[in-house]
């Protein structure tokens, strides 16, 4: 019913800045959540940030360390995640999360993902 596209992944130097973006489609109205997971070769999928629809409350992953900055456009359906100061370790598979519910750092609370964007970072 929520379909969601990430936009944005790529190929960046250490200490370089990416930014990833996500649009929604469907019944936007139920999406009160949005976040941002990632996920490692080898490593379980884990929880990067999350903005309410209103107010437009932040939650962080403690890794991001003031890094990283996750903004959304209610009227355009769109989230975003800037990233700055970009670290080998941050390298991953970024997905893109809509909740209906509540605000969360769980997976299983999210019910809508997109299909994902590879961040890699070089040294």
């Amino acid at each position: 019913q929520v379909q969601l596209v990430e936009s944005g992944g790529g190929l960046v130097q250490a200490g370089g800045s990416l930014r990833l973006s996500c649009a929604a489609s469907g019944r936007t109205f139920s999406t009160n959540t949005m976040g941002w997971f990632r996920q490692a070769p080898g490593k379980e999928r884990e929880f990067v940030a999350a903005i309410n629809r209103s107010p437009r409350s932040t939650y962080y992953a403690s890794f991001v360390k003031g890094r990283f900055t996750i903004s959304r456009d209610n009227a355009e359906n769109t989230m975003s995640l800037q990233m700055s100061s970009l670290k080998s370790e941050d390298t991953a598979v970024y997905y893109c999360a809509a909740s209906t519910v509540t605000m969360s750092s769980r997976a299983n609370d999210y019910a809508y993902w997109g299909q994902g964007t590879q961040v890699t970072v070089s040294s």
